[in-house]
C-alpha cells in the first residue's frame, strides 16, 4: 500500500510529498520547494531515504529546497526538459537537475513505480505523476481550480488541454495537488469547472 507524508511549507504553502511503498526503506521526494530541514527531519523520523527527486515544474516555490535536500542526501533530482528554458526570476536562479524526464517516463523508486504525464500550461514543462492509485498534480489541477497561466511560460489553452486530457482517464485517483487540499480525480470531473470545460 502507498504511504504519503505531506508538509505545506514555506510563504506559499507549497506541498512537498515523501511516497513509498509500505515496507520500502527508501522514498520519493516531490517539490521540495522550501525548509529542506524540515524536510530531512522528516525524512529521519520516518527512517527513510530519499531514492529521487521528483518535480512537477521548476518554479520557485516547488524548487527551492532542491539543490540543499540533493546534496545532503546524495539522490538525483528529475525535472521535465521543457521548464529548463523558463526565466531565471521564475524559478529562483537555474534550475539543477540530474536527469531529465518525460511523457510517458515511468521510473521504479521507493517500492513502486511512477509514470510521468506531461500536462503543460501552467509551465511548459508541468507534469503530474502517477503512482498507484495517487495523482501528484503539481500546480496543473488543484481542489475546485487549475493552475495559473499568466506568468511567462504559461499558456491557458494549453493547461486546458492538459485538464480535458486528465478527464479522460480511467478509473480514478487520489490527487495530491502543489497547493490546498487532497480531492479525486471523480470529484474534480463532476465539480470542478475548469475540468469540466466549462471556464
Amino acid at each position: 500500500m502507498l504511504q504519503i507524508a505531506a508538509m505545506a511549507l514555506g510563504a506559499y504553502q507549497t506541498n512537498t510529498y515523501l511516497v513509498w511503498e509500505e515496507g520500502s526503506d527508501t522514498c520519493v521526494v516531490i517539490d521540495p520547494g522550501y525548509e529542506p530541514d524540515i524536510i530531512s527531519l522528516q525524512l529521519r523520523k520516518l527512517k527513510k531515504e530519499p531514492a529521487a527527486i521528483l518535480l512537477t515544474h521548476g518554479h520557485f516555490d516547488h524548487v527551492g529546497g532542491v539543490k540543499i535536500l540533493a546534496a545532503d542526501w546524495d539522490c538525483p533530482v528529475y525535472l521535465c526538459r521543457e521548464d529548463l528554458a523558463m526565466p531565471e526570476q521564475l524559478t529562483a536562479g537555474k534550475l539543477y537537475c540530474t536527469h531529465l524526464y518525460g511523457e510517458g517516463d515511468k521510473l521504479e523508486l521507493a517500492g513502486t513505480v511512477f509514470t510521468v504525464l506531461h500536462t503543460p500550461g501552467h509551465t511548459p514543462g508541468s507534469v503530474c505523476l502517477l503512482a498507484q492509485n495517487a495523482m501528484f498534480s503539481g500546480d496543473t489541477l488543484f481542489a475546485g481550480s487549475c493552475g495559473r497561466t499568466d506568468l511567462p511560460g504559461g499558456s491557458w489553452s494549453t493547461i486546458r488541454a492538459s485538464l480535458a486530457r486528465l478527464r479522460e482517464l480511467e478509473g480514478d485517483f487520489d490527487v495530491y495537488p502543489g497547493h490546498g487540499e487532497p480531492t479525486t480525480l471523480a470529484l474534480e470531473k463532476q465539480y470542478n469547472p475548469y475540468m469540466r470545460g466549462s471556464v
